[in-house]
């Protein structure tokens, strides 16, 4: 049982995309029963040990089956640089395409409550799968961006924006264009700015991120 009182089964499992098998940690409630979904995208350093299991164990015992998905896979990679990013930033995202039909024929899953959560990189492919994808009813951006190929096809489900304005790898301007472009196209958002935030979330500044993140999701999926 943990704090949040739901016992969690910790599992992995696989699926095909672009002829590839991408690797995917799941993190189920215990309790039969159909749950919103949750794909967690990591970002450009790709998945270290450990790195998801324990606030995707917080957020399924709050109720939702998180899937942590190893897009990179897909390009046979760990990690990856600007170059790569621009080369294979369409496939993952197909793979990521097929992430949310993996989920939905999940028997824990709702498929009609499916969302996105994407940390830098991952973020950039959660917004730009979801302003093509209508399966996706909520995103979660830490730190990332849309991208310019994309500005004029935003149909977006329900965003949060969390970013540090203090970021030097994705800069905070990222945030404030996405915002505008929401906005725009009468999109729902919710945005916090974290004044003295680098590129990542520490200490308060990741607990208040995540009780956002938690609230959030409890009012769109």
């Amino acid at each position: 049982m943990n704090s949040f009182g739901t016992d969690v089964r910790i599992g992995s499992a696989a699926f095909e995309s672009g002829g590839r098998s991408i690797t995917v940690q799941e993190f189920i409630p215990v309790a039969p029963g159909r749950y919103p979904a949750v794909l967690a995208l990591y970002g450009s350093g790709g998945i270290r040990e450990g790195w998801a299991e324990q606030p995707a164990k917080l957020l399924a015992g709050q109720g939702y089956s998180i899937f942590v998905v190893h897009y990179l896979d897909r390009s046979g990679m760990t990690r990856t640089d600007p170059q790569d990013t621009r080369r294979y930033f369409p496939d993952w995202m197909q793979t990521i395409g097929d992430a949310i039909t993996f989920a939905s024929h999940h028997d824990s899953v709702d498929p009609n409550r499916i969302g996105l959560l994407g940390f830098s990189l991952g973020a950039y492919l959660a917004l730009a799968v979801a302003s093509l994808e209508p399966r996706v009813k909520a995103v979660v951006d830490f730190f990332g961006g849309l991208p310019e190929e994309l500005h004029g096809f935003v149909r977006m489900p329900p965003v949060l924006i969390l970013h540090g304005e203090q970021d030097r790898v994705v800069p905070v301007s990222e945030a404030l264009r996405l915002q505008t472009l929401l906005e725009r196209a009468g999109s729902p958002y919710e945005i916090k700015l974290y004044p003295n935030v680098g590129h990542g979330f520490g200490g308060l500044e990741l607990f208040d991120a995540g009780r956002r993140t938690v609230e959030f999701l409890h009012r769109n999926l």
